[in-house]
Order: structure tokens, then sequence, then C-alpha cells
């Protein structure tokens, strides 16, 4: 039997790990909140790792084929819209098992008492939560074993997921303090940028998604350029031209959200673009947004395209991209068996 491996480790590589779940319908929001940042993160010289979440994506059921459509569809989005397979690591979640083992491990970390406490299984479950999967309960026990498999020590995060996040730190706390190592990185989340929250175009109260009835409240990353243009013209807002000051747009949702994606769009401060507009009537601004947005997303549309014609290069890129990220999570995952008490023969 070997003797848990003590690791005192103070220093961690950097590496940053973050995910989308593979339920199809990309937003604007999805791409502001999460791809561009993808893409910054992996030009900025840290090692980064990037997956299609499907294990989550099964917490609720989901037709087999078309798990599979959207899975392929989430990676050609990432590459579409700038992710290197070559430079940062891309491949979905159920080609390493690691994840799946080391889940269980913190399955029996975490505490009932946490996994209760998450607004997300609150929202999810909602008032037939005995009806819910023992899956989406322990959903934040799979994200941090995604997350610590490969000792990550950042996460691009949006404000929803930061409760999350939290819970990875404290299972990786409770982990290190029950067997006296210092094993496992604290991870710190990234959450920065104008628009890491984009809002409905139809309601600048409530988050862009894809589950809203109205196709005219978001911009899919599929719509065409005139769509885009479109659905921009016509969204909601007020009769009040824009402020001077970006304090001016405190109880104007719908303004300030369209400022918002302008600011991420155009990678400038909210204050910069405030300063470019001051005093303009949204029929100026709107089609100024409107040609912004065509030029940034219309791109990504096209590639998406020319990928999903041909689902077997797609499958090998995930393929190569589980082979590399399995490199990296099962030395990690062994040690963590060690750790624990498990005796396991030497492969």
């Amino acid at each position: 039997m070997s003797e848990p491996v003590q690791t005192p480790q103070t220093q961690f590589k950097p590496r940053i790990f973050s995910g989308i779940q593979p339920s199809g319908g990309l937003t604007l929001g999805n791409y502001l909140g999460a791809l561009k940042r993808f893409v910054e993160k992996q030009d900025e010289g840290i090692e980064t790792i990037y997956c299609l979440v499907d294990l989550h994506a099964i917490t609720v059921w989901q037709d087999p084929e078309k798990l599979r459509q959207q899975t392929r569809e989430g990676a050609a989005a990432f590459i579409a819209a700038g992710i290197d397979p070559a430079r940062s690591v891309l491949f979905n979640q159920s080609q390493v098992t690691a994840h799946a083992e080391l889940a269980w491990i913190f399955n029996c970390v975490a505490r009932m008492g946490w996994m209760g406490r998450m607004t997300q299984w609150k929202d999810k479950a909602g008032k037939n939560a005995e009806a819910a999967s023992l899956g989406l309960f322990a959903y934040p026990a799979l994200m941090a074993a995604d997350i610590l498999a490969y000792h990550a020590t950042m996460v691009p995060v949006g404000e929803d997921q930061k409760q999350h996040l939290e819970l990875t730190r404290d299972i990786a706390i409770k982990f290190n303090n029950d067997f006296k190592v210092d094993f496992f990185p604290v991870v710190e989340p990234l959450i920065e940028g104008a628009a890491t929250r984009v809002m409905s175009l139809r309601d600048g109260t409530k988050k862009m998604s894809k589950s809203d009835p109205s196709d005219q409240s978001r911009i899919n990353l599929t719509d065409t350029a005139d769509q885009i243009a479109s659905k921009i013209r016509k969204a909601k807002t007020d009769p009040e031209p824009l402020p001077d000051t970006v304090e001016g747009l405190k109880d104007r949702p719908d303004a300030r959200n369209l400022v918002n994606i302008y600011a991420a769009l155009a990678g400038h401060t909210v204050e910069q673009v405030i300063a470019d507009f001051a005093g303009a009537q949204f029929g100026t601004f709107k089609p100024a947004l409107a040609d912004l947005a065509v030029a940034k997303l219309a791109p990504i549309t096209t590639e998406m395209n020319r990928l999903m014609k041909d689902p077997a290069e797609i499958d090998r890129i995930l393929g190569q991209g589980g082979e590399r990220a399995e490199a990296i999570a099962r030395p990690i995952v062994d040690q963590v068996y060690d750790i624990v008490g498990m005796i396991r023969s030497r492969r």
C-alpha cells in the first residue's frame, strides 16, 4: 500500500480553466461573457484549458443526437471566436474520466448544507425539487472537479457562477485541511469587462437567454448580418438621449445594456463610449452599434457554418484536446487517490 503523497505546494503554475454547457443556441451573451474573454486569456501567455461540459448538460434530460450536435456547435463557436486548439486545450468533458472520478471524491468532501444553499439549485429545481436529478443537486461538486482536476488557479466566470466558484474554493480548502496537505490551489475568479452579464434586448433587467420565447430578445451567433442589425434597431430603449456621465445610466437598464454591449464589442470602457456618444439619440447610436456588432459577429457565424460542415474534423480536434487534458488531469487525480488512501495498481 502506498503512503499518502504529501505535496506542500505554495506555488501553483498559472492555469486557466473554464467551460460552456453545450445547450445549443449560443448568443451574444455567451460571446461577450465567455468566448471573447477566453480568446483574450489565450493571448496572455497563460496555459488555458477550455471545455464543453457535456456531463453537466445531462443533469437534465438531453436528446442524445441533439447533445452531440450541440457539443460540436459549441466547439465550432470556440474555434470561430478565436480559440486555437494548438495553443489552448479544447475538449468535451466526458472524454476525460478524471472529472467524474474527482467529482465523487468531492461529493464526499462537500456538505449537504453547502449544496442546498446554491441559488442555481433553488432556481432550477423550483418547487418540484424532489423530482430533480441528484446530478443537478451535486452539479457544483462536478464543477469543482472540472477546475481542480487541472490545478487551475483562475477561472473566468460570470456573476451567476460566482457562488459555485466560492464552493470550489471551500472544497479545496476542506480537502487540504482534512488530509493535512497543500494539494489543491484556492482558485481565483476572473470577473471583468463591461458586459460580463449581457441583458435582453427586449428587457434590460433580464439576462439575455436562448430560453426567452422572443427571438428578438437576443442575438444568436448563427444570426445573419441582416438579422443582427434588425434586432439592434428594434432593441428596447427610452426616449432620452445618452447621458454625458456613466452615472446617468443608473436608472436606465435598456440604455445601459446597449452601451455595455458596445463597450465590450469595441474593447472600450463604458466611460469611453459615453464620451463618444454623449447627447446622441438612439437613432444615431443604434446604427453605430449595429455596424460594430455585424463587423465583430458575422465572421464568427461564417466560420462556425464552415466548421459544422465537417463534424469529423470537430470530433478529431476534441479528441486531441481530450488526450492533452487527460495527460494533465490523470497524474493529479492519481495523487488524490493516494492522499485519500485508495489502493490502486500502477499504470
